[in-house]
């Protein structure tokens, strides 16, 4: 994970407080507690996975919310579309047993899309003008998104209790 930003003196300090709340969310999210004797670190959006159905619904939803603050910043449409596609493969690719929560530890979706807000506030330059129905649609998108991953997941375990079952 970065650390502050040489040009966080820069920044007014509204946006200040919202890149250093953005960096303790997805710290949070993925890398908040150590695992003892290796140098990797799992957050709450990998735990959430474990949660048949329910879990990449809510990580997804979890990670939304950096897109929503990215958007909030001025950030450009493309990186906000790389934001979307992060969140979009940690979630379709988690929704795969074992190695999907495999994947999620690794991936760190939340940590890269900081890593993307981060850098466009390090570069001075002019912020675009928000188009709030594009951000709007980019957010839409995600949510129908991960409604069908949480619809795909139940139907997954409904199949895999009546193989069990018979």
């Amino acid at each position: 994970m970065s650390q502050p930003s040489q040009f966080a003196s820069m920044l007014a300090p509204s946006k200040l407080a919202t890149l250093n709340r953005l960096r303790k969310f997805s710290r949070l999210l993925d890398n908040a507690v150590g695992i003892p004797g290796t140098k990797f670190r799992i957050g709450l959006d990998p735990i959430l996975g474990l949660i048949p159905g329910a879990g990449d619904f809510l990580g997804t939803a979890l990670s939304a919310y950096l897109v929503i603050e990215a958007a909030r910043l001025g950030l450009p449409k493309e990186t906000l579309f790389k934001m979307v596609y992060n969140i979009v493969l940690e979630s379709a690719v988690g929704t795969v047993p074992v190695i999907g929560d495999l994947f999620d530890v690794a991936w760190k979706a939340n940590t890269k899309n900081f890593e993307l807000v981060e850098a466009h506030l390090n570069i001075p330059q002019a912020v675009e003008k928000k188009n709030t129905w594009f951000i709007f649609l980019l957010i839409a998108g995600l949510f129908i998104f991960s409604i069908g991953i949480l619809a795909i997941s139940f139907f997954t375990l409904k199949l895999l209790i009546s193989v069990i079952t018979g």
